[in-house]
């Protein structure tokens, strides 16, 4: 029986050349006469008008070759991990029922995670519970995970008070662990398509990948993330306390400069700094996703772009 071909996921840093990684190698298989389109995996390239500061692909940058998961939701829409599982799986059997082949990419890890090994949906939020929970306290909470549960605890970082919360709120409602549900959910099959993935992560130290977001950053101011953010502003995409795009780097600090809370060239520094934070937990989240059966890992201080595609190509 002929093996199901691999379908490429893409994982790395924020600016860590993942987005061209995954454009190269879409090139190549076309020039092979494969179809070969794009799945964004990032949770703020789905809204509408966030570009420069998500770092979204022009349409003469995508060089002919499709994109999805990308413009799905307004900024003001709440979009969940379940809404882009929804739209990524579709747009997967929707590529390889034409016969081609999707290429997932992003650095939104918790969703590639759950992209991996299937998500558990849970009981709904009680927000009385919540609102009791939340009272008790940092210290407090994360005692009582380690307590009744001290394999979420073991996965959950101690500033992580939500999932911590979320964690608590499960037990209390169904008696059962939050990581014996995750547990019988990948026993019984977990994401269906987990086992069809090839990962890759591109792998950067501290000092190869944060001069590359300082650039980023710079461009971006370049390229008018300013001006963006005063039209998004001014259009109400951010109107909301609950509103989830104006949480996005870029926007977040430029929001706080329109809103006279400090001077740009501050909340510029800003943002490299909290971008270098970010990618700090990303790299944190690569090493977990790592264990994945048969990921390739590029070393992206020491290999070459150009000889990534190549790279990916031939590990499969």
């Amino acid at each position: 029986m002929k093996r199901a071909r691999l379908i490429p996921l893409i994982a790395g840093p924020t600016a860590g050349g993942k987005s061209d990684l995954a454009l190269g190698l879409a090139v190549a298989l076309r020039r092979s006469s494969i179809d070969a389109e794009l799945v964004s995996a990032d949770a703020f390239q789905v809204y509408r008008g966030l570009d420069i500061g998500t770092a979204k692909p022009s349409p003469p940058e995508r060089l002919g070759v499709p994109h999805h998961a990308i413009d799905v939701a307004d900024p003001g829409d709440r979009f969940t991990v379940s809404d882009w599982l929804r739209v990524t799986e579709a747009a997967i059997a929707d590529i390889q029922s034409r016969g081609g082949v999707p290429i997932v990419v992003g650095g939104t890890h918790l969703y590639i995670k759950n992209l991996l090994d299937g998500m558990f949906e849970g009981p709904g939020a009680d927000d009385a519970l919540r609102v009791a929970l939340g009272a008790m306290g940092s210290e407090a909470i994360r005692s009582e995970l380690e307590r009744i549960d001290p394999g979420a605890a073991s996965r959950i970082h101690p500033n992580d008070t939500r999932r911590a919360v979320r964690a608590i709120e499960v037990f209390r409602l169904t008696g059962i662990p939050i990581s014996e549900h995750q547990k019988q959910w990948k026993e019984n099959g977990g994401s269906p398509l987990g086992e069809r993935f090839g990962l890759v992560t591109i792998n950067w130290t501290a000092a190869g990948i944060n001069p590359r977001i300082n650039a980023r950053v710079r461009s971006m101011m370049e390229r008018g993330l300013l001006e963006e953010t005063k039209a998004l502003a001014c259009s109400g995409a951010f109107d909301g306390e609950t509103n989830q795009a104006r949480e996005a780097l870029g926007y977040k600090q430029i929001l706080a400069h329109l809103a006279g809370h400090e001077r740009l060239d501050d909340a510029v520094e800003r943002i490299k700094i909290e971008t270098r934070q970010f990618a700090k937990s990303q790299r944190t989240w690569l090493k977990r996703l790592q264990t994945h059966p048969g990921t390739l890992v590029i070393d992206a201080d020491y290999t070459p772009p150009g000889e990534w595609p190549d790279r990916v190509a031939s590990h499969w």
